[in-house]
């Protein structure tokens, strides 16, 4: 199943409180509730303006689609087409 990484602009983004954050992520997983088991949320990294979340799903359609019930930018969808690390170097 293809990993997709979607960049969201969020003007202070870094600044949100921890309960701003629960809410934002409890109402992310009620969306992927409803669209069904194929597209899952990994994690997310939050910086100042921008928030950056790994998905697996099954197209950049339903990764869209998640956005756009949740009401959540999605500003740019990049499929992963690779993974490297440290021991890529081995």
């Amino acid at each position: 199943m293809p990993k997709y990484v979607i960049e969201r602009e969020i003007p202070g983004a870094g600044k949100l409180s921890a309960p701003e954050l629960r809410a934002i992520s409890q109402k992310s997983c009620a969306v992927l509730g409803s669209l069904g088991p194929q597209i899952q949320w990994l994690h997310s990294y939050v910086t100042d303006d921008k928030v950056y979340c790994l998905y697996i799903a099954p197209n950049e359609q339903q990764v869209r689609e998640h956005a756009a019930q949740g009401g959540f930018p999605a500003n740019r969808v990049s499929e992963v087409v690779e993974i490297i690390d440290p021991t890529t170097a081995e």
